[in-house]
């Protein structure tokens, strides 16, 4: 019996080239790789074509998706290549670390999957021991070893990385004998803790599994961390002929001791996309690959790394239209070497390439470094997973939306634009609406650049925790649809405000989802008869009204939703008058968002009216100005809010200029205190500074209030003067500017731009273009 234990280094492109010769040599016929045995069944998979690396497998407890663990593997990670040699030869595979049921049962309190490394692995990725615990009886304490750096420490190097890219991916060939012996040396007196010894007792359990079965040629692939723990003598990489594999271990006794009364969860297990955005971010099984798009690279370009890396470097800038010339590449590639030679090193590595590209290719500009490195150095390939993969039903519907709909997942951000009119984008904007209502944010709303409603702009990007929140929402039903409505009914009976209930109508208009809709409805009714806080029914107004407003762009019937906008805005124009009274300062500034989002509402809601029909003293539009003139007159308001509603009522046309400067004057006269006054002037000035540039009477109470303060009272309201003009635009702040300087010479303002002097011959061109354009000679 031969028993070979082969130590590799997680996601090391070196060992993943050196192991797959090395099964080439050994021709095993059972292959053991460190993984959870849950997941034999899906080795077969493996095979499929559309298996395609970054994948990872999944293990989850069924309903409780926070207690799940991610296994990624990379082209170029060895466990992969390793099924990859077992699945083309024939030849059994097995898992053989502690049984994700064990592992998941015993965290109750999980943190997010993402953050759960494969079994509670260790963070180095030689899995070196995860942290100091306890070993139960004795009482001794594990202490935390980081292999790659006391090995680089004991070769001189101060950068582990820098060292084992050295020491072995810029090898031949990975000296497996050599990193067993290293690894006994590192181990020695150390004391794993109980987690730790529980993996390896498993391992070595599925190894005497397999010998009992009859397999006479066993590999083992694990961690290096592990080989002295599953061979017994210091340094041996297995077991030859005329050898018996366990000399030196813990009997069999013992280890079934250890793993006796473990806690056990039902788990089911899948393979599931992974990117490599996610690999370099892992915190467990994958950590230390903080570059697996170079390690991609070297793996996959053994002969020539450094050239062929500079010159896909040159293309990535070339795709931003940046000059980059063959030139460029051939001096880069001279530097990166000498670089290597001035330090040392066998070949040069990703921090030579890097210095090589900034300082050549990118002159020393580190943005198209940054470029280079989210590219390339990290690279967001997206791995896909065959259709015979165990899914939930939920999964596989998406699967087929997302071909239906001509919606590729990519790890990699894109922008979406999609014009509602036409069916495959309505489609496609209704998929990513419930998808969201499912707590899936494949895609991100984002401002439109085109106007009108018929235009909806998104940002799309895949991640892996995807695939559980899709199996959490499997509860809710199996197509995207149901689950979306059912999800819908669910947040509605669990809704705790007003706003929350009108924001999730507009939410289930965009996710065309009328079956879901009068529940939500009548919740709304229910909750808006109850509650007699004004600001709360400020807050719900505009969601109604944009769902109302808009509900026919996409064809989603919308029945009562008027009557309630209708209602709600009733029950405000009423209930204003004493919510504005005696407000302090921040009570104020949120009553003022929320009269603008409700001014903003009510001109959506006149504008739906019917063309033909005149609405006059019951419009929606008058019976909110009225509320607003009757609030204006009231004297215990603050000065933001009376500033602000007189300038609404301005614009609106419901109040003259003339009536609008008395206001002002009133504001600022010497019975108010200087506060209150400027509090008025940022209020009313919040809509623009515009109206101060054009009418020269408003802007002279202002500067006359302001010429008027005694110094003590102007450093005072200076920071509210500061922040209601320093909203206005530059071109605004400037043409205030030069109308206040006119005013300071005693002159009409409005006659600052006949004051300067008119080029005759310049104007000319501009009035034949006009005439011309007029069709006048």
């Amino acid at each position: 019996m031969n028993v070979h234990v082969l130590g590799v280094r997680h996601h090391g492109p070196g060992s993943a080239r050196s192991l797959r010769v090395e099964l080439e040599r050994l021709r095993p016929d059972v292959v053991l790789i460190e993984g959870p045995p849950e997941a034999d069944g899906l080795v077969d998979l493996a095979r499929d074509p559309d298996l395609r690396p970054p994948v990872a497998l999944l293990a989850h407890v069924p309903g409780e998706p926070s207690k799940a663990a991610f296994w990624p593997f990379a082209v170029f990670s060895p466990e992969w290549q390793a099924i990859r040699y077992a699945t083309g030869s024939g030849v059994p595979v097995r898992f053989c670390d502690l049984p994700a049921a064990h592992t998941l049962a015993a965290r109750p309190d999980a943190p997010d999957a993402l953050d759960a490394p494969d079994a509670l692995d260790a963070p180095d990725a030689l899995d070196a021991p995860d942290a100091p615990a306890g070993t139960g009886d004795e009482g001794a304490r594990a202490v935390r070893v980081d292999p790659i750096g006391a090995l680089a420490r004991a070769a001189g190097y101060d950068d582990p990385e820098r060292w084992w890219e050295d020491a072995v991916e810029h090898r031949g060939d990975t000296p497996f004998q050599v990193i067993a012996e290293a690894m006994a040396a590192v181990r020695e007196g150390h004391v794993p803790d109980a987690h730790e010894a529980r993996r390896e007792a498993f391992m070595r359990r599925t190894v005497r599994a397999a010998l009992k079965d009859g397999f006479e040629r066993v590999v083992v692939v694990c961690g290096a961390w592990h080989v002295p723990a599953l061979t017994g003598t210091p340094g041996a990489p297995g077991t030859g002929k005329g050898k018996s594999w366990g000399a030196g271990l813990p009997p069999a006794k013992a280890d079934d001791a250890l793993l006796r009364g473990l806690p056990k969860a039902k788990v089911e297990t899948t393979w599931v996309p992974w990117t490599y955005g996610r690999l370099a971010a892992w915190s467990g099984y994958g950590a230390g690959v903080t570059s697996p798009g170079w390690y991609h690279h070297l793996f996959a370009a053994p002969d020539r790394p450094v050239e062929r890396w500079l010159t896909e470097a040159a293309g990535v800038l070339r795709e931003e239209d940046l000059p980059v010339s063959s030139a460029h590449v051939i001096e880069a590639v001279r530097l990166a070497r000498s670089l290597a030679v001035l330090r040392g090193r066998p070949l040069a590595g990703l921090a030579e390439v890097t210095e090589a590209a900034r300082a050549v290719l990118c002159e020393g500009d580190d943005l198209p470094v940054e470029l280079i490195g989210r590219r390339m150095v990290v690279g967001e390939r997206l791995g896909r997973v065959p259709d015979a993969t165990p899914m939930v039903p939920l999964q596989r519907h998406l699967r087929a939306e997302q071909r239906r709909l001509r919606l590729k997942p990519e790890a990699l951000e894109r922008d979406l634009d999609l014009d509602l009119r036409k069916p495959l984008d309505l489609e496609r904007s209704r998929l990513l609406h419930r998808l969201r209502l499912l707590g899936v944010g494949w895609g991100s709303p984002r401002q439109s650049t085109g106007k009108g409603t018929f235009r909806e702009s998104w940002t799309l990007a895949w991640r892996p925790e995807f695939d559980i929140d899709l199996i959490e929402a499997g509860a809710w039903g199996t197509t995207v649809p149901a689950a979306a409505a059912t999800r819908v009914r669910d947040l509605g009976s669990a809704a705790v405000s007003l706003s929350d209930l009108t924001g999730l109508v507009e939410r289930c208009l965009l996710a065309d989802l009328p079956e879901a809709l009068p529940d939500v409805l009548d919740a709304l009714s229910a909750r808006a008869a109850l509650d007699g806080d004004v600001t709360h029914l400020m807050a719900a107004l505009p969601a109604m009204v944009r769902a109302q407003r808009y509900g026919d762009v996409r064809g989603t019937p919308a029945a009562g939703l008027s009557s309630i906008a209708e209602a709600l805005l009733t029950r405000i124009c009423v209930g204003l008058a004493p919510a504005a009274a005696g407000l302090d300062d921040d009570a104020a500034r949120d009553l003022v968002g929320h009269v603008d989002a409700v001014h903003t509402a009510v001109g959506l809601l006149d504008s739906g009216e019917d063309a033909g029909q005149d609405a006059g003293q019951d419009g929606p539009k008058a019976r909110w100005l009225g509320a607003l003139r009757a609030v204006s007159r009231r004297s215990d308001l603050h000065g933001l809010i009376e500033g602000r509603l007189v300038r609404i009522l301005l614009d609106a046309g419901d109040l003259d200029t003339g009536g609008a400067e008395r206001r002002m004057s009133r504001a600022m006269s010497a019975g108010h205190p200087p506060a209150r006054a400027a509090a008025w002037i940022e209020g009313f000035t919040s809509g623009g500074g515009l109206l101060l540039v054009h009418d020269a009477r408003l802007l002279g109470l202002v500067d006359g209030w302001l010429s008027g303060l005694a110094p003590e009272a102007f450093v005072d309201v200076l920071p509210l003067l500061r922040r209601a003009f320093g909203a206005f635009a530059a071109p605004e702040r400037r043409s205030i500017g030069e109308r206040v300087r006119v005013l300071g010479r005693g002159a009409d303002p409005g006659a600052a731009e006949d004051a300067d002097e008119v080029d005759d011959e310049r104007a000319a061109a501009a009035v034949r273009t006009v005439l011309a354009i007029l069709g006048r000679a």
